[in-house]
């Protein structure tokens, strides 16, 4: 194989033939998981059932919704609407090969995160799509398995209905008009990743994502029964374990503006480990990208001290930053900051 090529590589080609990670895989000392130091016992995020959202019980469970954006940043939700049957096709489907390292494409098969700019790989393959509007891109997506489409189509629908859920229950958390932080986006963006993390031999020295904030809204995250996302919270990881039938949602970027820094983007990460395999399938709901981002009006009051925190900005001009930082910095929102001068 030309040297060229090996970049090109997907960890899942060399995942069953090393006894050890390559070099180019390999963290520095002061940057590796450390797992004696996670936490993995007692506390882990908020788990809210949605079951009784539409009932007498709404204002308790907005009540949820404030405390586990305000605190965690990261939630888990139960009874969500999405069928079982959809979810297990959407886990089961077959993985497909179109590597791509060009991150303006809006579907490909790539590996790490951003192999142009970053100085070090992840332990991660991953298929990448955008689903919205669904009839804008389905023909870019693989065509094999056959099943593929109808699937993906299926679940990303039933994913996006949930998203407006959460995203009216979230602004009702704010004190905001129910629609307000859905009217933000524009025309809005859904994209989706179907990351791969194969068994790794020296799990202890490499990620399948280092610690990052999403540059997105909101993830909803579904995922099979290993353990490997980590979340930072009061200055420890903490490890999240993985719970049948929930979805774990996470604020990115976008929503820390809107709010005014009510409500936070967390740093997460994914770990690897040396006998299993591990999917997760993330999708990454956003503004489109001439949509204009700003702190909501009504969460801003000089006289109160509580002046607008964040510029306005345009999505796919903080989407294009987040891209080229390719994690170097852990979050890019402190350069979206309004001048204080």
């Amino acid at each position: 194989m030309a040297a060229s090529a090996t970049s090109k590589l997907l960890v899942s080609d060399i995942a069953s033939v090393v006894d050890h990670v390559p070099s180019n895989y390999v963290r520095p000392i002061s940057d590796r998981p450390n797992m004696s130091e996670v936490e993995t016992s007692g506390e882990t995020i908020p788990l809210i059932d949605l079951q009784d959202l539409h009932g007498p019980n709404r204002a308790d469970i907005i009540n949820q919704f404030a405390h586990a954006c305000s605190s965690y940043g990261f939630f888990q939700i139960k009874n969500h609407g999405v069928p079982e049957e959809t979810i297990k096709r959407m886990m089961n489907s077959e993985r497909v090969k179109h590597y791509s390292a060009d991150t303006k494409k809006t579907t490909r098969l790539s590996t790490s995160f951003n192999v142009c700019k970053e100085k070090v790989s992840n332990w991660r393959d991953f298929l990448r799509l955008h689903c919205y509007p669904i009839e804008d891109f389905i023909n870019e997506w693989p065509s094999t398995p056959l099943s593929f489409r109808e699937v993906t189509a299926e679940y990303a629908t039933s994913v996006r209905a949930l998203v407006l859920t959460l995203l009216e229950a979230i602004s009702e958390s704010l004190g905001l008009p129910k629609d307000r932080v859905s009217k933000t986006l524009g025309k809005h963006g859904q994209h989706m990743a179907i990351n791969y993390y194969p068994p790794c031999p020296q799990p202890e020295l490499t990620y399948g994502l280092p610690g990052h904030k999403d540059a997105n809204l909101i993830t909803v995250l579904l995922q099979d029964d290993v353990s490997g996302l980590q979340v930072f919270k009061d200055d420890k990881w903490v490890a999240v374990k993985p719970v049948p039938n929930t979805f774990i949602v996470n604020l990115g970027d976008q929503m820390q503006v809107i709010s005014n820094d009510k409500y936070k983007s967390v740093l997460h990460r994914a770990v690897v480990n040396s006998d299993k395999e591990r999917i997760s399938i993330p999708t990454f709901y956003c503004p489109s990208e001439d949509a204009v981002i700003s702190p909501a009006q009504e969460l801003i009051n000089e006289e109160e001290d509580s002046p607008a925190i964040y510029r306005s900005f345009t999505y796919a001009e903080y989407f294009e930053k987040f891209w080229d930082t390719a994690f170097a910095t852990e979050s890019c929102v402190d350069s979206f900051k309004a001048s204080t001068n």
